[in-house]
């Protein structure tokens, strides 16, 4: 019998709103693809392909690493957790970014926006229910994300929330992008990515009046993020003619990681700037780590915006 052969991405998702387009993977939620005005500002990466380095997908219940996959924590109420996660990160012997990048989420669509659904079942290492939505909503100059959790357990649980898109600026070089980060902490890290301290930014990673993102080279979390009369944290990308995309992230998202490659697709380099909840191994250490109560909902928002 011929079969159709599965997408990696699962279904495609396209968004329309007068000069701005979007496209949506409906695996792991991810964001794809974004124009404004006719310049593509997300990162795209071949069709009917796996989703390189993670590229656009939603991290929950906790964006990036967790030392073994093991985790310690007693909740508001007393109760202790010992558990132990499956290694999704094998090589560096970690648990990365949640349980829902290979999901498919269900699909509502809307006018100009999606919302897609899915539901983190307890399970081994996390033995927690949440039912977890990501909204995308087209704006005039670019996008607004809106990812909510909901507990529907019967015990309060630990979440984190991530986003992991990459962005370029049309065809230029992106060698020639000046990276600008509103971050005044960066955290030292060993050799598994881990977190060894949380210190002041310095040299390579002070990226507050910006550098030339050829010129840097980052897995790095950062922290202490300074914010504007909105509560908003915005970090940009600046092409040598102006035109620059700002990420933005409110106040739910404390901490930001920032990956630079020069091995994505059809890109001489690649930046994922990521807005996260809680940073790397928060599971362990308990920084800003949400326990969401059942019933309780959380909610969490991001987006970008471009001018040129």
């Amino acid at each position: 019998m011929a079969h159709t052969p599965v997408d990696p991405t699962g279904k495609q998702i396209h968004l329309t709103r007068g000069d701005v387009t979007a496209h949506i993977a409906q695996v792991g939620a991810g964001l794809r693809g974004l124009t404004v005005d006719g310049t593509s500002i997300v990162t795209p990466y071949p069709e009917h392909s796996a989703t390189p380095f993670g590229s656009g997908t939603v991290l929950v219940p906790w964006p990036n690493r967790i030392r073994d996959g093991r985790w310690e924590q007693v909740d508001p109420h007393g109760r202790s957790y010992s558990q132990q996660l499956a290694l999704s990160e094998p090589d560096l012997h970690n648990a990365i970014h949640g349980l829902l990048r290979y999901a498919p989420y269900a699909i509502e669509e809307g006018d100009g926006s999606v919302t897609l659904t899915a539901t983190v079942v307890p399970q081994k290492g996390y033995p927690f229910a949440l039912v977890t939505q990501v909204v995308y909503e087209l704006t005039d100059d670019g996008i607004r994300v809106t990812h909510r959790l909901t507990n529907v357990g019967d015990a309060a649980a630990p979440v984190g929330v991530g986003a992991h898109p990459f962005f370029h600026i049309g065809d230029a070089d992106p060698r020639e992008f000046v990276l600008t980060l509103p971050a005044a902490t960066t955290f030292e890290v060993d050799d598994r990515l881990l977190p060894l301290a949380e210190k002041p930014v310095e040299g390579g990673t002070d990226l507050r009046t910006g550098e030339f993102l050829g010129d840097v080279d980052l897995d790095t979390g950062f922290g202490t993020l300074a914010r504007d009369a909105e509560g908003r944290a915005t970090s940009t990308l600046e092409a040598p003619d102006g035109r620059t995309v700002a990420v933005w992230q409110d106040e739910s998202f404390g901490y930001l990681q920032v990956f630079t490659t020069e091995a994505y697709p059809g890109q001489p380099r690649a930046v994922a700037i990521e807005p996260m909840s809680i940073p790397t191994d928060a599971f362990n250490s308990g920084q800003s780590l949400t326990w969401l109560e059942p019933g309780d909902t959380a909610e969490f928002v991001w987006g970008v915006s471009y001018s040129g």
